[in-house]
């Protein structure tokens, strides 16, 4: 999930909230929507392996 960031850049969010946080996990930032949308898709590949 990715969210635009005041600064204009874009944070991955996990898809699922933490159980211990209540909120959603920080996957990392990043400068482009491109960037993240890679990054998401790599993030998903690897959980699938």
């Amino acid at each position: 999930m990715i969210r635009k960031l005041r600064s204009g850049e874009y944070r991955l969010y996990s898809r699922k909230v933490d159980p211990r946080t209540g909120k959603r996990r920080n996957l990392g930032t990043f400068p482009t929507r491109e960037a993240a949308e890679k990054h998401e898709r790599e993030v998903q590949y690897f959980k699938h392996h």
